[in-house]
């Protein structure tokens, strides 16, 4: 298997695909006003899917895909190689904002992460990693992680998950709130995975991502020294919902055993 040929040809249709993207924008929202906002997304979403499975299908094959627009293959196990694949994440952001989404592309060899790219649309930024070759942004390789305090943390963390919801107590993560420096939340779960990999936040924790939320987004984190769970501590199903919980090394130990030993 040519890891470094996948990878290169991962890279050129992601950016092909940012940049059909980019070139939509003002055609697409002159039918934004006249349509849903669902229309638009969806119809970006699906045609964005397409490019990648027409690419994929024609160079290889035998590869598998499992696409959030189900275009792709109905998948059971990771046997094989699997490309993962989100056209848009932070569909809203897209529809309302015009940036922080984001395309997320992970490419996986018998359940094992090989490539995983995260790519900001707008900024033109893409992360990038292969496994045990480190993370970059664009070409600058990133440092592993260091520790920090809760004290010192900004954790990226959605305000649902503070209030009153259907998926955790609020008064759990509710105290951390109050215990870090600051929190944050971006709309795109694949950007957050990847701030945390260059450092610009120190976690970010989810309850509920599906597999091509956070599958490139796990091979970019792993390959800096952060750890990526469920908040039970366990290991991601990438072929189901999960909760997630992205932190630096440390930092997931000390929140893990504060806080998030409280959930049943």
């Amino acid at each position: 298997m040519n890891w470094s040929q996948i990878d290169e040809n991962a890279k050129t249709w992601t950016r092909e695909a940012g940049e059909r993207i980019r070139a939509s924008f003002n055609e697409k929202l002159m039918i934004h006003t006249k349509t849903s906002p669902d229309d638009l997304v969806t119809n970006i979403d699906r045609e964005t899917e397409q490019f990648f499975i027409e690419k994929i299908r024609n160079t290889y094959p035998d590869h598998q895909i499992l696409g959030e627009e189900g275009f792709g293959d109905k998948i059971d196990k990771l046997d094989g190689t699997v490309w993962i694949i989100d056209p848009i994440d932070g569909t809203m952001n897209f529809v309302h904002q015009q940036r922080n989404f984001a395309i997320s592309v992970a490419v996986y060899h018998d359940g094992v992460g090989k490539i995983g790219l995260i790519y900001d649309v707008v900024h033109d930024e893409l992360y990038h990693a292969k496994a045990g070759e480190g993370a970059y942004l664009d070409d600058v390789k990133l440092p592993p992680l260091k520790e920090v305090a809760v004290e010192q943390a900004i954790i990226g963390l959605n305000a649902t998950w503070i209030t009153e919801n259907k998926r955790i107590d609020p008064s759990i993560l509710a105290p951390l709130v109050r215990r870090v420096r600051g929190t944050r939340s971006y709309g795109s779960a694949a950007l957050e995975m990847a701030y945390v990999t260059t450092g610009r936040i120190d976690a970010y924790i989810t309850l509920r991502l599906s597999p091509w939320d956070f599958a490139a987004g796990l091979i970019l984190v792993n390959e800096v020294g952060g750890k990526v769970t469920t908040l039970h501590g366990e290991e991601l199903n990438l072929l189901g919902q999960n909760s997630v919980f992205v932190c630096k090394p440390g930092l997931h130990e000390t929140i893990s055993k504060d806080y998030l030993s409280k959930l049943k």
